[in-house]
C-alpha cells in the first residue's frame, strides 16, 4: 500500500511539474522600447538567439543609429564567433538583424508581442505614462518588464492592470558581453511570468538570478554603497583617490578602482540612483548624498563621457 501511496503522490507531482511548465509563456516575439545603448543591445541578443524584435524610439533617425550600432556589434561577435568561417559570419549576421523590424509608433507593434521590454530614461513618470498607455493596446497574455536599475518595479507595475504579469529584467551594458540578468520578482508578479522571464533569460544565452523588488536589486545594492564608501573615505582624508583604486585592484583583485569604475560608469548616473534610494528611505546610512560626488555633479563633469570625474581624460 506504500508502494501504490509512493507512486501515486509522485505522479500527482510530476503531474502538477509538467501543467505548472505548460502555463509558462514561450517568448518568441519581443518588443524593445528604447533604441539606446542597452535597448540596442538587448534587440540585439534576442534576435539573435532566434527571437522576432521589433525595436522602438521616438524617430527614425534614432532608430537608424540604433540599427547602425547593432550591425557594427554583430560584425564584431561574427568575427570571433565565426573566425575560420566569413561566409558564416556575414550570414549571421545578415539573418540576425533580418529579425529586428523598427517602429517609431509603440502602440500599433504590441498587439502580437510576448514580452515588452523597456529601455527608456530613469524617469518613473515618463515610464508609468508609457507602460499605462501599451497596457490599453497589448495582448492578454503580454508580459511588461522593466530593465530599470534604480526605481521601483512594483510602482511601475501599478500604472497597469497586469500587475501579474510584470516585472523587472535588469540586463548588463555592455548587453552582448555580460552575462548575467537579474530578475525582480514583485509581490505580485505571479509564479508564471517569473519562470517564464527565467527561461527567456537562458533561451538569450544568459545568466538570470532572482531578486525581490529591493532598492537596488542585488548588483547595484552591493556596488554603489561600497562606491560611495569609496569616496567618503577620500572626503574625510583618509587616503587619496589614487591610493584608494590600487588598493582595491591590487587587495581585492578588482579590475577597475572605485573612482575610475565611477568615471567609467558616470558619476550623474550614480547620483541619480543615490538621490533616488535617500528619496525612498533617507535615514539609511548607506543612502546619504556624497558632497564631493554632488559638487562634480553640478559642474557638469560626469566622468569620461565627459572628459572629466575625479580624474581628467583627454
Amino acid at each position: 500500500m506504500a508502494f501504490v501511496t509512493r507512486q501515486f503522490v509522485r505522479s500527482m507531482s510530476s503531474s502538477s511539474t509538467a501543467a505548472a511548465s505548460a502555463k509558462k509563456i514561450l517568448v518568441k516575439h519581443v518588443t524593445v522600447i528604447g533604441g539606446g545603448l542597452m535597448g540596442a543591445g538587448i534587440a540585439q541578443v534576442a534576435a539573435a538567439t532566434g527571437h522576432t524584435v521589433v525595436l522602438v524610439d521616438q524617430t527614425e533617425d534614432i532608430l537608424a543609429k540604433s540599427r547602425k550600432g547593432i550591425e557594427e556589434s554583430l560584425r564584431k561577435v561574427a568575427k570571433k564567433k565565426f573566425a575560420e568561417n566569413p561566409k558564416g559570419a556575414d550570414e549571421f549576421v545578415a539573418k540576425t538583424l533580418s529579425s529586428i523590424s523598427t517602429s517609431t509608433d509603440a502602440a500599433s507593434v504590441v498587439h502580437s508581442t510576448d514580452l515588452v521590454v523597456e529601455a527608456i530614461v530613469e524617469n518613473l513618470q515618463v515610464k508609468n505614462e508609457l507602460f499605462k498607455r501599451l497596457d490599453k493596446f497589448a495582448a492578454e497574455h503580454t508580459i511588461f518588464a522593466s530593465n530599470t536599475s534604480s526605481l521601483q518595479i512594483t510602482s511601475l507595475a501599478n500604472s497597469t492592470t497586469r500587475q501579474d504579469r510584470f516585472a523587472g529584467l535588469h540586463f548588463f551594458n555592455p548587453v552582448p558581453l555580460m552575462k548575467l540578468v537579474e530578475v525582480i520578482k514583485t509581490p505580485m508578479t505571479s509564479q508564471k511570468t517569473f519562470e517564464s522571464l527565467l527561461d527567456f533569460s537562458r533561451a538569450l544565452g544568459k545568466h538570470p538570478v532572482a531578486c525581490k523588488d529591493t532598492p537596488g536589486f542585488i548588483v547595484n545594492r552591493l556596488l554603489v554603497p561600497y562606491l560611495m564608501e569609496a569616496v567618503r573615505l577620500c572626503e574625510r582624508g583618509e587616503a587619496s583617490k589614487e591610493d584608494i583604486d590600487t588598493a582595491m585592484k591590487l587587495g581585492a583583485g578588482y579590475p577597475m578602482g572605485p573612482f575610475e569604475l565611477l568615471d567609467y560608469v558616470g558619476l550623474d548616473t550614480t547620483k541619480f540612483i543615490l538621490d533616488g534610494w535617500h528619496e525612498m528611505d533617507s535615514k539609511n546610512p548607506l543612502f546619504q548624498p556624497c558632497p564631493s560626488l554632488d559638487k562634480l555633479v553640478a559642474e557638469k563633469k560626469f566622468g569620461k563621457k565627459s572628459g572629466e570625474g575625479f580624474y581628467k581624460y583627454k
